[in-house]
């Protein structure tokens, strides 16, 4: 991680001054990836060994490389690179998790208000996307229906079509 990252992910873990901070969105991604793979070979060592792997967003890069898809090498490279175009969404957007069905909270949106469904983490709970007045909007109605819902905290919207990186080299 250090040769690709530039930063080294027991510092970041640490808070050692100097590191980059945990609160970026190109450095969590890597670091929570880093965690993910020792704990699947902690597994591996008392025997567990999956009949299939899934995971969401870095989660389904540690999936691959766990399920030999991806060599190490190239999920760390993934990852980062990843965490790199993040950085290009900065500012734009936000995030949201709703306690609502996903078509339940598709029919919350306006038309052309640039929000979309970014995952389904269960049957009732829903992540949203999009630019950040509409997505406070939303926050706003969702509060006043008594609809619980709090914005994830990060300032872009991945896992939506407002993800279009271009300058990381993906």
């Amino acid at each position: 991680m250090r040769e690709v990252a530039g930063w080294d992910v027991v510092e970041v873990l640490r808070g050692v001054p100097g590191a980059p901070p945990m609160e970026r969105g190109d450095v969590v991604q890597p670091v929570l990836f880093a965690v993910m793979m020792p704990l699947a070979e902690l597994w591996r060592s008392y025997g567990v060994r999956p009949a299939a792997v899934i995971g969401h967003s870095q989660g389904e890069i540690a999936a691959a490389c766990v399920a030999g898809a991806l060599s190490l090498e190239d999920a760390v490279r993934v990852v980062v690179l990843r965490g790199r175009a993040l950085l290009e969404l900065s500012g734009l957007s936000g995030m949201a998790v709703v306690a609502l069905p996903a078509a339940d909270v598709r029919e919350r949106f306006a038309d052309g208000d640039g929000l979309s469904v970014a995952a389904v983490n269960g049957p009732a709970t829903t992540v949203v996307a999009g630019p950040a007045e509409p997505l406070a909007a939303l926050l706003e109605r969702c509060t006043a229906d008594g609809v619980w819902a709090r914005r994830v905290d990060v300032d872009y919207a991945s896992h939506s079509p407002r993800w279009k990186p271009s300058a990381c080299g993906c």
